[in-house]
């Protein structure tokens, strides 16, 4: 498994481990919503879910669901600030396509389907 985080959204991550000192980790996966199909969601993990494929970086364990694994293997996840605005960026080369919001994407498997 190949998450990466850039070093903006690892620092992020670390700030959210150390408030929640109980949190084993970040869990990272997708579910469907939007008008593309899949969303990424973004949580601590406060367990080992069966299934979960584990990765770790400096420090970070990152969680990941076996359903959500082969549409978000490879991805780099990245945190920005623009004004008052902020939030984790993915750079997912699993995406086929995405909606014109930005909140979902499909994969060529879903195009293909």
């Amino acid at each position: 498994m190949a998450i990466h985080l850039a070093p903006a959204a690892l620092e992020r991550v670390k700030s959210f481990l150390a408030a929640s000192p109980q949190a084993l980790g970040l869990r990272f996966g997708v579910e469907r919503t939007g008008c593309s199909g899949w969303g990424y969601v973004v949580d601590l993990a406060h367990e080992e879910r069966p299934g979960d494929r584990v990765s770790e970086q400096d420090g970070v364990r990152i969680y990941v669901d076996a359903d959500s694994l082969p549409l978000v293997d490879g991805t780099e996840i990245d945190f920005a600030r623009q004004g008052l605005n902020q939030q984790f960026q993915f750079r997912n080369p699993n995406m086929a396509a995405e909606c014109g919001c930005g909140e979902s994407f499909t994969t060529a498997a879903d195009r293909a389907a």
